[in-house]
């Protein structure tokens, strides 16, 4: 299976402008820039495609580790924050921390933890991060 997204820019760093587009369409020349990016324009940028992929990879693969477990939620909640700093070498994703919010009527709270840990490791998207990954994860009644 393959997926792609593509994207387009135009000028320097500082003034240029740019577009992601996504083949499923779902994103069709979404703008994004360096104000967008390092400042707080609105808009998005690659480190919130990036969290919003991770949120979203993580949920299924939790829903996938929760069924092999017996349980099956009926809401899981991720916020993936990704951490973008500036290092000696240049800017690094640094971190990615998950908060998981999961309501499972009657779950077994050591079985949701276990769950909720081979999640986090074997996400694909968590499985391409050369970063830190941290997660608090709970599971509410």
């Amino acid at each position: 299976m393959q997926r792609n997204a593509s994207a387009h820019w135009s000028g320097g760093l500082k003034d240029g402008k740019g577009t992601v587009s996504s083949a499923s369409g779902v994103l069709k020349e979404t703008p994004y820039s360096f104000a967008t990016r390092f400042e707080s324009q609105p808009g998005t940028n690659p480190e919130e495609l990036i969290a919003a992929a991770h949120a979203g990879c993580f949920s299924m693969a939790l829903s996938a580790q929760l069924g092999a477990a017996g349980m099956t939620a009926q809401s899981i909640d991720t916020t993936a924050t990704v951490t973008l700093e500036k290092l000696e070498a240049g800017f690094a994703i640094t971190t990615v921390h998950l908060q998981v919010k999961a309501r499972i009527p009657g779950a077994d709270k050591a079985k949701f933890d276990q769950a909720a840990k081979n999640a986090k490791e074997g996400c694909p998207v968590s499985k391409l991060f050369n970063a830190k990954i941290t997660m608090d994860a709970q599971l509410e009644s």
